[in-house]
């Protein structure tokens, strides 16, 4: 039998005399305006959805622990990274492109982001599970993101868009080719790799620094789906993702992923032959070797989805002492853009959210606004709302300074188009993908040109001949495939007011 023992109540704490009938005006009445619980769960009803994520809007996630079991301290100070430390986290997984309802088993780019609450703070990984990314200057991120959303006339998604913005930027080769190999359709969060992509730093006692790359290697192993396998996949289930991670961790089948770093010595970059803070770029395991850090665990599902992962709100701009940033010009811009993105999608004080609290103690000048809900500034003197006080309000923590950059220039405009974009992308291709997997990656390809202008196709085949003339070749036949199999179907224009563009459904 139910237990009535907990009273319904409206949001002010009221007892809830019905909750089957309206108040009307005799049986057949109106309703009245004083039936203030109807009032206020239609009111309530129209408020549960906010703003998603204007990218990585399809989201998974879990709680879990970080544990270091090796010793890093020639490296970084931070507490959360020394030998024998542990750390609550939690872990979202995500899509780029797709919307919030859209199926979890789409060729795309997964995010792949750690929220660490340190006794120093909370430190977010904010990553993918790809260690490179399209475009390595801000300045073209807001445009790579408008390909990968719908068309403002057809309201479909645009495949002419993604290759013609694509061909059009030669630093996106070293992305797409992982995008369409096998690794661009993983089968479940827990059978891919996590990267933090940028260069980040870390700082010692000493004050020195040094550049690392942050890796989270699955011990579930890799497993992918075919473009086809996907499809059927798709036709059975479009939560694929959220079923497997959520059953897994039911089933105390708890996945894990081993921690490494890739470090580099600060100056040393200066000599570097390739640009280490270019998000399009690895650094070659050859010439710095992944160091073994310890593993992360997920455990424990949330108890609420909406009020633990939805509102789950990762930065960059989350660091502790001991790690830092660096000059990697995305990676300045994240700092800005992604918590700024919060405040518009969950409120000015997005991290008073339970999920995004601290656990450590917290002390700032910060006041007013939106989901201000815990009070605000809490200085123990009501006195004490401003800095310097006399009323012992928080004081700055001079400890907690990092050591200066050594890595300067002139402020310009530097031209990022002189890069490299093909011999890192060539290593991949030769040496990395074996034969079955490139021809894979050849018809993955394709398969996505069934509308795309001629002239992009030939713009990227020529791109991809400067990284191989096989890549080319290979791309090249199984276009020709596409075209005796009739699904090529190109506009021979753009899209116009008079011209309209048709896409195929992905």
């Amino acid at each position: 039998m139910a237990d009535n023992s907990k009273k319904l109540t409206t949001t002010s704490g009221a007892p809830w005399p019905n909750n089957q009938d309206s108040l009307t005006a005799g049986e057949r009445g109106p309703l009245l305006m004083q039936d203030y619980q109807l009032i206020e769960k239609l009111a309530h009803q129209n408020r549960e959805r906010i703003p998603e994520r204007t990218v990585h809007a399809k989201g998974w996630g879990a709680h879990g622990e970080l544990v270091i079991t090796e010793d890093i301290s020639k490296y970084t100070k931070a507490k959360v990274l020394q030998k024998g430390a542990k750390s609550p986290l939690i872990a979202r997984f995500s899509t780029v492109a797709g919307e919030r309802g859209a199926a979890d088993h789409e060729r795309d780019v997964r995010g792949f982001s750690l929220k660490i609450y340190t006794e120093e703070g909370n430190w977010d990984m904010v990553g993918n599970n790809t260690p490179v990314f399209f475009v390595r200057d801000p300045y073209k991120f807001p445009d790579f993101i408008h390909t990968q959303k719908r068309h403002p006339k057809t309201n479909m998604r645009s495949p002419t868009a993604m290759w013609d913005f694509w061909s059009l930027s030669p630093e996106s080769l070293h992305q797409v080719t992982i995008l369409m190999s096998d690794r661009g359709l993983p089968t479940s969060p827990m059978h891919m790799n996590g990267y933090g992509s940028h260069t980040f730093s870390l700082w010692n006692d000493e004050g020195e620094r040094f550049w690392v790359k942050f890796h989270f290697k699955t011990e579930q192993g890799h497993e992918h789906y075919t473009n086809d396998e996907a499809e059927e996949v798709t036709g059975k289930t479009r939560e694929g993702y959220q079923e497997r991670l959520f059953n897994a961790i039911e089933d105390g089948k708890f996945p894990r992923w081993k921690f490494q770093i890739q470090i580099m010595p600060e100056l040393e970059a200066e000599q570097c032959d390739f640009n280490p803070f270019d998000l399009t770029k690895v650094w070659p395991h050859a010439d710095y070797p992944p160091i073994d850090v310890g593993h992360f665990e997920l455990n424990r599902n949330p108890e609420n989805y909406f009020a633990e992962i939805e509102n789950v709100a990762f930065s960059p701009s989350n660091i502790v002492p001991g790690i830092s940033w660096s000059p990697d010009r995305m990676l300045q811009a994240r700092i800005f853009s992604y918590a700024d993105a919060h405040r518009y999608r969950l409120g000015t004080h997005y991290d008073q959210i339970p999920v995004n609290r601290p656990k450590c103690p917290v002390h700032h000048y910060h006041k007013d606004g939106e989901m201000n809900v815990y009070g605000g500034i809490k200085t123990g003197d009501p006195n004490a709302y401003y800095e310097p006080n006399s009323f012992k309000g928080p004081v700055e923590v001079p400890e907690a300074q990092e050591p200066p950059l050594r890595i300067s220039g002139d402020a310009d405009r530097y031209n990022h188009r002189k890069e490299d974009d093909y011999s890192q992308v060539r290593v991949l291709f030769e040496k990395v993908l074996e034969d079955d997997e490139k021809e894979r990656l050849f018809m993955n390809i394709a398969g996505t040109w069934g509308a795309v202008p001629e002239e992009i196709c030939e713009r990227q085949l020529a791109e991809f001949k400067k990284v191989h003339p096989d890549y080319e070749a290979g791309v090249r036949k199984a276009w020709e495939k596409v075209k005796a199999d009739g699904d090529y179907k190109p506009n021979a224009a753009p899209v116009t007011d008079k011209t309209p563009q048709t896409v195929p459904a992905e």
